[in-house]
């Protein structure tokens, strides 16, 4: 599985160093410069039918929006799996307070009406 995204992530280096290049060249572009420029601009018609070849590869990997939305606040996205993992592991508490609570329950109504028994049986019968 690792070697698919390792597979990704050096084609997606390699494009963002070929659009970081390029932006070098334009930037101070020459007609001299003119097939240095054609160059990259293949580099980078290549380098995005490579990412596009990748995407094959994880077709069955979904992300969960929240991430993008980490990503979009300039958040780091490994901070989503450990607040994932955090509210996970805190219901998880609750719900096993309430299974104890639950667990309980059945003992808790029979002490209960056992003094309604014992009471009734100390109460004096009223006279007819």
């Amino acid at each position: 599985m690792a070697e698919k995204f390792d597979h990704l992530e050096e084609h997606l280096e390699k494009f963002v160093e070929n659009i970081r290049q390029l932006g070098i060249i334009v930037s101070d572009f020459q007609p001299s410069s003119q097939a240095g420029l054609n160059q990259k601009l293949n580099f980078i018609v290549t380098g995005l039918q490579d990412i596009d070849k990748c995407r094959q590869q994880l077709h069955d990997i979904t992300v969960p929006l929240e991430v993008f939305e980490y990503i979009d606040q300039g958040r780091n996205p490994q901070l989503y799996t450990k607040e994932c993992l955090e509210r996970a592991l805190a219901k998880n508490e609750q719900v096993k307070g309430k299974i104890d609570t639950m667990k309980l329950l059945p003992l808790r109504i029979l002490v209960k009406l056992y003094l309604l028994l014992f009471l009734f049986a100390l109460s004096p019968l009223p006279a007819p």
